[in-house]
């Protein structure tokens, strides 16, 4: 099967490009969107794996060009920010799966056929991830919270709210 990797970090890039090969698939590397639509056009893949922040246009925007140049591409997102805004976008627009860095290439080619990663650790629930970086973001501020929602970009009582939710489900 042909796979898209479309990702800015070379040394990621280059490292699942290596893992992807040796696991028999026809490998086509792109650090940003643009030169991602060159190879899609040429190549036509099955399969891509979409960073989700990039200079330039976003990984978001790259998804429905993927799909229009390559009817029944199955593409799978990957970041390290993600957020359930980001998640639920890039579903609607064409992402078969939303996966969380680091991932390795056992957990992304899992994604493509719709099953638990291969590996005894499995992938975070995104809620989790969402609630780690929050926490992470609080800390970077000394626990202001004022200032966490607009490092975040949300508003202060959204956060607090989100804050207290979680608090609410660790303590039950």
């Amino acid at each position: 099967m042909r796979i898209l990797i479309v990702d800015d970090d070379d040394a990621f890039r280059t490292v699942l490009a290596n893992a992807l090969d040796k696991r028999g698939y026809r490998v086509s590397v792109a650090g940003s969107a643009i030169e991602a639509e060159t190879i899609a056009e040429k190549d036509k893949p099955e399969l891509a794996i979409v960073d989700l922040k990039m200079p330039g246009e976003s990984g978001l925007s790259v998804i429905p060009k993927l799909c229009n140049l390559c009817p029944g591409i199955r593409i799978v997102v990957l970041t390290g920010y993600a957020s359930i805004n980001t998640a639920v976008e890039a579903i609607k627009l064409g992402a078969i799966n939303y996966l969380t860095k680091p991932a390795d290439a056992n957990q992304i080619i899992a994604m493509f056929k719709e099953e638990e990663p291969a590996t005894e650790e499995k992938a975070k629930p995104l809620q989790q991830v969402e609630m780690e970086h929050i926490q992470e973001v609080l800390n970077a501020c000394g626990g202001n919270i004022s200032q966490a929602a607009k490092k975040l970009g949300m508003h202060r009582r959204t956060l607090q709210r989100k804050l207290k939710r979680n608090s609410n489900t660790v303590s039950e």
